[in-house]
Order: C-alpha cells, then structure tokens, then sequence
C-alpha cells in the first residue's frame, strides 16, 4: 500500500511504501540565510514531515544533500551533528551541483522507515 502526505501543487512531500518513507527535495524558506542558517530550516521542515509521516530523524537511513557550493559543506556539516544524534547518523552524500535556484545553498533528499 502507498500512502501519501503534505500534498502540495506538484508533488507529495513524502511518500510511504512498505514501511519506508521518501521525502522530496526540501529547501529552505528564508534564502537571505547562510549555509548554516538553511541547513536548520530545512532539518526543522523536515522534522515537521517526518512527524506528519509517522517517524522521527532517528530512523532515517539515508539522506543526500545537493549544495551549491562545496566550500560551504563545513556550515551545513555543523548544523547536522547538532540535530542527530551520533548513534543516529543516517548514510549520507553530499553532491555539490551547478544550480539549485537563485541562493538556494541546499537541497536534502531523505529515506527513511517507519
């Protein structure tokens, strides 16, 4: 069974599946923000989808992160080990990309189980 939720124009901000929840590209809100600044809104959107979606950020699996600027890892490297827990740290890649839209820094895509 598929089980869908947070709709919005064009997509499903996350999607479960046998018990394993996908969550779309997450950005942050306030693009006037640095690195570490983006990185904190969108790990506090995504705890809200994974609160809606049934899970919490211990029982993500994966994540991977799309920055504009690889220079800038360090800001969102900081923010990530404050909001997990060691013993929780999912697997994880870091892509640095061309263009994510204008001062968009970062773009998170996560897997994780119910």
């Amino acid at each position: 069974m598929i089980k869908r939720h947070i709709q919005t124009p064009i997509m499903h901000r996350a999607v479960e599946a046998n018990g394993i929840v996908f969550f779309g590209g997450i950005i942050a809100d306030d693009l006037t923000l640095d690195m570490a600044g983006q990185t904190r809104q969108v790990l506090d959107k995504l705890e809200n989808y994974l609160a809606e979606a049934g899970t919490d950020n211990k029982r993500i699996v994966t994540a991977t992160a799309y920055v504009s600027d690889l220079n800038l890892k360090k800001g969102m490297n900081d923010v990530w080990t404050q909001w997990f827990d060691a013993d929780h740290l999912p697997a994880r890649a870091t892509l640095g990309v061309a263009d994510l839209g204008e001062n968009v820094l970062l773009e998170l895509v996560v897997t994780a189980v119910k």
